[in-house]
């Protein structure tokens, strides 16, 4: 299996922008298979960036990644909420034709796209997997809630991606402590001591080339606004696998456990990460391998 877990450049080659008429949208398509999964990433990614998504490639899937609000080129008013964009996805979906979705997979912050784009719109999503995911348990925290306020607010956003590359250049192994300490519960320096020198490339290249963004302020406020997201788990009734590591410091993993007790057929399976990046687990191969078995299974054998 291909380790190649990151790519992406700052000028987003591969993507393309689409009016809808609820907005304009800025996706990345990928042709393989038959089969198409839907990437919904979290905080700070985009469509012209990728993590983790060769296992889609090994099960010969063709990747639909959009950019959610607020990130890249989607504006922040094009289905500001996870609600809203997952119908947002949906009318992208019919302009490419695609009518049936083998999974939506939501990733950290896009979980509950993820998660709604599975409960609106059962007639097109077969299954739901969710990485890192933040479920149905309050988040962010108030350290965090006004943290961001200050990092990634207007006029200071740019700045913030411009010191970290930096960083990252001149002092790469610094940089991924700085980044890395809210994102684990080990202390940041054992973590990054741990890395595989592969790994560490993969994430100073993935640091290098974030950005915020409108988004993850709106992900924040819509997070924090959102009354009960576990009404949408109960309209879920595809299968859905749940993977989460319990040394993941930015979502913990009690937002796991109760997305697989909310969820009606889901299936929980704990990745021995030591952070958030559950793709740079030593059990990633075998994780890959048990997501490959739940693409490939039917609907009726994955229950």
């Amino acid at each position: 299996m291909r380790r190649t877990l990151i790519h992406g450049d700052d000028d987003d080659p591969a993507t393309e922008v689409v009016e809808l008429t609820v907005g304009k949208v800025e996706y990345r398509l990928q042709r393989r298979g038959r089969a198409t999964v839907i990437v919904f990433y979290g905080g700070h990614m985009r469509a012209g960036l990728a993590l983790g998504e060769d296992v889609f490639a090994d099960a010969d899937c063709s990747v639909l990644v959009p950019s959610r609000p607020g990130y890249g080129r989607t504006p922040v008013s094009t289905g500001r909420s996870a609600s809203g964009f997952a119908d947002v996805t949906a009318a992208l979906c019919a302009r490419l034709g695609i009518t049936n979705v083998a999974a939506a997979v939501g990733v950290s912050g896009g979980g509950p796209t993820a998660v709604a784009m599975a409960a609106r719109h059962p007639a097109i999503v077969e299954r739901l997997i969710l990485q890192s995911a933040v479920g149905p348990l309050p988040w962010p925290d108030r350290h965090t809630y006004l943290g961001a306020q200050v990092i990634f607010g207007p006029g200071r956003e740019r700045a913030t991606w411009a010191l970290v590359r930096a960083l990252v250049r001149r002092a790469p192994d610094t940089a991924l402590r700085l980044l890395l300490r809210d994102l684990t519960t080990l202390p940041a320096a054992e973590m990054v001591a741990g890395l595989r020198p592969e790994d560490r490339v993969q994430l100073t290249a993935l640091f290098s080339r974030m950005r915020s963004g409108h988004g993850f302020l709106n992900d924040l406020r819509d997070l924090r606004a959102d009354a009960d997201p576990r009404l949408l788990l109960a309209d879920v009734t595809q299968p859905s696998l749940v993977i989460a590591s319990r040394r993941d410091g930015a979502v913990p993993f009690t937002h796991a456990q109760a997305l697989a007790a909310g969820l009606r057929h889901a299936d929980l399976l704990e990745s021995s990460a030591d952070s958030h990046f559950v793709w740079f687990g030593d059990d990633w191969p075998a994780v890959a391998a048990r997501m490959r078995d739940f693409l490939s299974a039917g609907p009726a054998s994955a229950l």
